[in-house]
């Protein structure tokens, strides 16, 4: 499947796990989960510190999430995030997105060990529509460049 089209199916359903999201109004992890909020996804937060979030309930772990969640969204700091990919790789969740910088130089390789379906090196907010503000700046300069996922 190409990156275009594995963002597509990723975002389709308008539905996903976010593991990283926090309540600190100046971090990516709640900019993320409110942007998407607000464009009508339907969001389980995911964070070890948080009981909820703006009246949602938080669970402590990727192996907490109800099973009717089958996309992981990955916002943590890079020390966390192949621990979180081993534990979604263990619940069976075979598609996930990590945000850009989030990333390690492993994560691909444990992706592809435990056959998941692996976004990487991307901002979600180019691609979540609408795609707002900056955002919608910045995809339309990687389209005149030829940058969009093919």
């Amino acid at each position: 499947m190409s990156k275009k089209q594995s963002i597509e199916e990723f975002l389709a359903p308008k539905k996903m796990a976010i593991a990283g999201v926090s309540a600190n109004t100046k971090k990516f992890g709640y900019a993320i989960f409110n942007e998407l909020k607000q464009k009508g996804y339907d969001i389980c937060p995911i964070n070890p510190k948080l009981d909820e979030l703006k009246g949602i309930k938080c669970y402590k772990s990727v192996a907490d999430i109800p099973g009717e969640y089958e996309k992981l969204f990955i916002v943590t700091p890079k020390s966390s995030t192949d621990e979180i990919l081993k534990q979604a790789a263990k619940k069976g969740i075979k598609h996930i997105w990590i945000q850009q910088t989030a990333n390690t130089k492993e994560s691909a390789t444990i992706a592809k060990e435990n056959n998941i379906d692996l976004i990487e090196k991307e901002c979600i907010f180019m691609f979540a529509n609408p795609v707002n503000s900056i955002h919608k700046f910045h995809k339309t300069i990687w389209k005149i460049f030829g940058l969009l996922p093919k």
